[in-house]
């Protein structure tokens, strides 16, 4: 039986990170009340307001968006630097490597979602939503993330409505027809067991 939770922007857990450097904005993890070193997954936004390195996470993958902002220079375990922006592709790339940012342009704010890599793997899609999808959840875990703007989402009869920072977490919800009505930027998450 699909399970649906709908995640308020006014309920998710602020926390410091992990290396002190700043604050991040918990949406759902798992299991839940799991802490920064248990966790299977989960789903942060966090502001970066100045250059630095990242909290590293042994064992985690994680994919990096930029959800407000004009960007930043991340340097990944020696690599080129590459310039993440809200244009930009989620990113992804292990969290246990050596990763530092660099902000040509002040602040931002990114989307941050996490998996152990011996439990899960995860795909994070940007999509910009005018007027009605449909959309096919393709792992037992899927969580809507309307970023800005507003949507109402029906499954099967539930409706839901989401505001900006809001998201809807489905459970068991493999194979389900998702509508999705509105006109928004949100970004679609979907988390598979190994």
């Amino acid at each position: 039986m699909i399970r649906a939770t709908v995640l308020k922007s006014s309920a998710h857990r602020r926390m410091p990170w992990k290396n002190g450097g700043g604050e991040t904005i918990e949406i759902a993890v798992s299991p839940e009340g799991a802490t920064l070193s248990d966790f299977g997954w989960r789903l942060s936004m966090a502001t970066v307001a100045t250059d630095g390195p990242f909290s590293i996470f042994a064992g985690i993958d994680r994919t990096l968006s930029i959800l407000d902002g004009n960007g930043m220079w991340l340097t990944i375990d020696g690599a080129n630097p590459v310039l993440l922006t809200r244009d930009s592709a989620p990113l992804s790339f292990p969290a246990d490597v050596d990763v530092s940012a660099t902000l040509p342009d002040g602040p931002i704010l990114d989307l941050n979602v996490m998996t152990w890599r011996k439990g899960f793997r995860h795909r994070v899609d940007r999509v910009d939503a005018d007027s009605t999808i449909t959309v096919h959840a393709t792992a037992p875990t899927w969580v809507l993330l309307c970023h800005a703007g507003a949507l109402t989402v029906d499954l099967g009869g539930q409706h839901a409505d989401l505001g900006p920072k809001d998201a809807l977490l489905l459970e068991q919800a493999k194979g389900k027809v998702v509508i999705v009505s509105g006109k928004a930027h949100c970004y679609l998450i979907s988390i598979d067991p190994i």
